[in-house]
């Protein structure tokens, strides 16, 4: 099953429900604005099919404030209530520099390496390689 939820140019989330794992993948911004449909779009497949886990994928994001870190903390409360868990992936590194500092990071629902960020000019990818 794959659903597919976007609200114009802004965010958009593919969810798709495999062997009692739910991926969201995460495309676009995360803020004030989104993180309420998002959260709504989630848990009702939550609320409705019980995974044993959630595969939160940041990929696809190129924005996050605090919404996201709320976004987050209250699925791993749902996912926690439905004795389930909680894995971030592909977490870009401006990202994970914020979920370090909120603390997600003690709550093990991290993945192991963040992906690295995305290069702004080729002087600066040509600086990396010397």
């Amino acid at each position: 099953m794959n659903i597919f939820w976007k609200r114009g140019n802004i965010m958009g989330v593919t969810l798709s429900n495999q062997d009692g794992v739910l991926t969201a993948a995460l495309t676009g911004d995360i803020d004030h604005h989104t993180a309420r449909e998002l959260r709504l779009a989630i848990d009702e497949v939550i609320e409705r099919d019980k995974p044993g886990l959630l595969l939160l994928d940041f990929q696809g994001v190129d924005f996050m404030d605090s919404s996201g870190i709320g976004l987050v903390m209250g699925r791993y409360k749902v996912m926690q209530q439905n004795g389930g868990e909680v894995e971030v992936t592909h977490v870009p590194k401006y990202i994970s520099r914020v979920f370090k500092l909120s603390g997600l990071e003690q709550l093990g629902v991290m993945e192991k390496k963040a992906r690295p960020q995305k290069r702004n000019t080729e002087e600066e990818a040509d600086n990396e390689t010397r």
